[in-house]
């Protein structure tokens, strides 16, 4: 969802309150594609403070599913993000890009919201997801999940440094 923000051009001291719904139904990271789910709307405060400089801060609630690293299991991720930008609608893009601040939710006067919720949940995104802090995960032979089911499968990692030593044991089994 795209807001216009040159009504608040229009004086110093202007503001407003955007409330937005999320467009987006899905979220794109970098490894995978996660359902967006109990997303509340948007709520943005922007804030003219003069010589074309906006303050913008808002609050998103919202939950992702997200599998959990061992057992694949899908797990409903809260987020309460805050958001807090400054912008300098003086500069033009290529004066962000130069200066190191690109912000591609930012498009001349047009800020895009669900591209902005998207930079602040890439940054909020857990290292690991788990299921619960006991989950035992799936066998990494046949694929079962141990927390439900238990499987027979020879779970032993030898030593590969014993890996000689293990050669001469089957060639005598072989005579």
């Amino acid at each position: 969802m795209l807001i216009n923000l040159t009504e608040l051009f229009a004086r110093d001291g202007k503001e407003k309150i955007y409330t937005q719904e999320l467009e987006m139904k899905k979220f794109h990271a970098p490894d995978g594609v996660y359902d967006l789910v109990n997303a509340e709307p948007v709520r943005l405060h922007v804030v003219n403070t003069g010589d074309r400089m906006l303050v913008l801060d808002g609050t998103v609630k919202l939950s992702l599913m997200i599998p959990c690293s061992r057992c694949l299991e899908l797990v409903e991720i809260p987020f309460s993000l805050t958001l807090e930008r400054t912008f300098d609608m003086k500069q033009t893009d290529e004066d962000r890009a130069k200066d190191l601040d690109e912000q591609p939710y930012l498009q001349g006067y047009n800020l895009d919201v669900d591209q902005l919720v998207r930079d602040e949940l890439l940054l909020n995104l857990p290292m690991k997801v788990l299921c619960n802090e006991d989950c035992k995960g799936i066998c990494n032979r046949c694929g079962a999940n141990l927390n439900y089911e238990t499987c027979d499968c020879d779970r032993s990692s030898p030593d590969p440094r014993m890996s000689v030593i293990q050669d001469i044991f089957n060639q005598l089994k072989e005579v």
